[in-house]
């Protein structure tokens, strides 16, 4: 199985793409192998620094970069040989069974939104986020920021695509399903989430549980937690931030540093025809080394193909 690293995406790259990559390959099973894109003789050189062993990975020579602020649809239409296009190039022609990064998250987007494509029934692909739980596991969040607007049909297939995700990667056979809304009440919330509330009662495919509220987001109320991306972003960044809030105090609580985004590594986009993770654009090599976990067992449990066929009922 191979995984594909954009190995020059990130603020610290390429030192943590290849930092990250040694240590990902040092846990991963032996079927699998790290394909890294970028340009050649910048990673060749870094590998040489590092003194690995250059023939534990693949390289793909990608020397063009888009950087962090470029326009992602332009970029990606005039950067042929950019590592971000080379790796949804190699993801489509099923070259490599997964494809993460942590450059330009617009660019990953767009990438997975036309490269890939959607999901045939799949009105608008979604980020997830992790949420950890204080049961020790950890909750699905989607949207995180893909579609900060977001009609009530497609929230209920957020809510399809989570629950999809949550059974065959955590392995929880019947996930419960929460709208996440300003209070428990049916009829409360904005005309969007009031309307989907209606699509998720009827659907046979989730098992919804109906409303939850902020104060649910930790507690086992809920295993996949579905909102806008607008809200799901405020969310996660908040969530992160109680991190750095213990860390500036000097605050040691093993609950508190599953918040931490190293630990995570980086989120899913799903709802396309492929596995994708994008990373955050400050990940240093322990985070880098978690997204590429992150991204093998997408493609160990074959997630986007259990996505597809629960869409094609």
């Amino acid at each position: 199985m191979k995984i594909g690293l954009d190995a020059i995406g990130g603020d610290f790259a390429p030192i943590a793409a290849i930092t990250g990559a040694k240590l990902a390959i040092q846990q991963l099973p032996d079927d699998a192998s790290i394909v890294l894109f970028g340009p050649k003789n910048a990673i060749i050189s870094e590998i040489e620094s590092q003194g690995i062993d250059q023939s534990i990975f693949e390289i793909v020579d990608a020397p063009e970069l888009i950087e962090m602020g470029e326009h992602p649809t332009k970029a990606m239409t005039n950067k042929l040989d950019s590592s971000i296009v080379q790796g949804f190039k190699y993801l489509k022609e099923k070259k490599i069974q997964s494809f993460c990064g942590a450059g330009n998250t617009g660019a990953m987007h767009v990438g997975a939104m036309f490269t890939i494509k959607a999901i045939e029934g799949i009105i608008r692909p979604g980020i997830a986020g992790f949420v950890p739980k204080e049961s020790g596991d950890f909750g699905i969040l989607i949207d995180i920021g893909a579609n900060a607007d977001c009609r009530p049909d497609v929230l209920l297939q957020f809510g399809e695509i989570g629950s999809v995700y949550s059974k065959h990667v955590f392995g929880i056979e019947n996930p419960k399903v929460g709208l996440i809304n300003l209070g428990e009440e049916e009829q409360k919330g904005t005309l969007n989430t009031q309307a989907a509330y209606q699509l998720f009662k009827l659907s046979k495919r989730i098992n919804f549980i109906g409303n939850i509220e902020g104060r649910d987001l930790f507690n086992d109320k809920a295993d996949v937690m579905v909102c806008d991306g607008f809200t799901g972003n405020v969310i996660l960044k908040l969530i992160e931030s109680f991190y750095d809030l213990m860390i500036r105090r000097d605050i040691k609580n093993d609950y508190f540093d599953r918040f931490d985004y190293e630990a995570i590594g980086g989120s899913p986009v799903l709802g396309i025809n492929g596995n994708v993770v994008i990373g955050h654009g400050v990940s240093n090599e322990v985070a880098i080394k978690n997204m590429i976990i992150l991204a093998y067992r997408m493609a160990e449990s074959n997630i986007y193909h259990k996505i597809k066929e629960a869409f094609s009922d």
